[in-house]
């Protein structure tokens, strides 16, 4: 799908200026993450985001994708959880021992899994609490507008209770609360969590169009394997707290292990059920 870019879109969100540097925006420099002092979560994983890159965590449920977005965001400090091993940085500046708020005026915007709205507020004061660290009213005001033209369906919902909304619609004022902020690199955790398939696809296809009009960096986790690899530029997989497999989203749309055991397709196509199979191993090569 083609985007047309428009001088109005493009300064509404534009991030800073491309760097001409060779260095990844973000880098994640072999770390390690435990909670309450015990609980060993994360163990020594590497990867970076390049600027204008969208990136996909793949990975099953408790496989660590959500702490790795709560490290680069600073949530982390706020779950009794540290980063006791490597280091995170974000051109250059160090951001495992940030505050959250510092973290977001660098430009790093993370949508929760579950939207997490203020169910009390309106759609259109939800969208304006992103807005909070900025001071440029007019320049707010022209992100507001862009936000509901990314989101046509918001509009005629923005007096309406945050709370009434449908999942989709709640997703939507997420994401829209997120670009609120100006963000260089947006961090979002699993946005197709109880959503219809079709509003999956809209969703997705949204993310493109904001990362190609506006610049934005993004990294998304995800478990629909499927819709990540096809909005993505590269991947990483997950298991049990480590990096197991990386590439582009082409690279691994196309790995047999991938096809197995994320896509549920066997060597000749056919979709496989493990109904009636307990447990099942990796391919030797999977963690080699």
């Amino acid at each position: 799908m083609i985007f047309p870019l428009t001088p109005t879109l493009l300064s509404s969100f534009s991030p800073l200026a491309l760097s001409s540097s060779s260095l990844p925006m973000l880098k994640i420099n072999n770390i390690e993450v435990i909670y309450s002092d015990v609980i060993l979560v994360l163990r020594g994983i590497s990867l970076s985001v390049e600027q204008g890159q969208v990136v996909s965590l793949l990975g099953a449920n408790g496989a660590g994708k959500s702490t790795t977005l709560k490290a680069i965001s600073g949530l982390l400090l706020r779950e009794d959880g540290a980063v006791t091993r490597g280091n995170i940085e974000f051109d250059g500046q160090r951001l495992d021992r940030m505050a959250p708020e510092e973290v977001t005026r660098l430009g790093i915007v993370q949508v929760l899994e579950g939207r997490r709205l203020f169910q009390h507020l309106t759609t259109e004061e939800n969208l304006l609490t992103g807005a909070l660290i900025r001071s440029d009213r007019a320049g707010i005001k022209q992100s507001l507008e862009q936000v509901y033209e990314y989101f046509p369906a918001l509009p005629a919902l923005r007096n309406k209770t945050a709370g009434y909304l449908s999942g989709g619609e709640q997703q939507m004022v997420a994401i829209g609360r997120a670009l609120m902020a100006k963000p260089r690199l947006m961090l979002l955790d699993e946005p197709s969590l109880g959503l219809a398939p079709l509003l999956v696809r809209d969703i997705f296809d949204i993310i493109h169009r904001i990362n190609k009009e506006s610049g934005v960096s993004i990294m998304v986790v995800e478990q629909n394997a499927n819709v990540a690899l096809r909005a993505a530029d590269y991947a990483y997989v997950m298991e049990n707290g480590r990096i197991v497999l990386d590439g582009t989203a082409a690279q691994l749309a196309d790995n047999a292990d991938i096809k197995e055991f994320y896509l549920g397709l066997t060597a000749v196509g056919e979709r496989k059920s493990y109904r009636n199979v307990k447990h099942y191993k990796r391919r030797k090569r999977w963690l080699g």
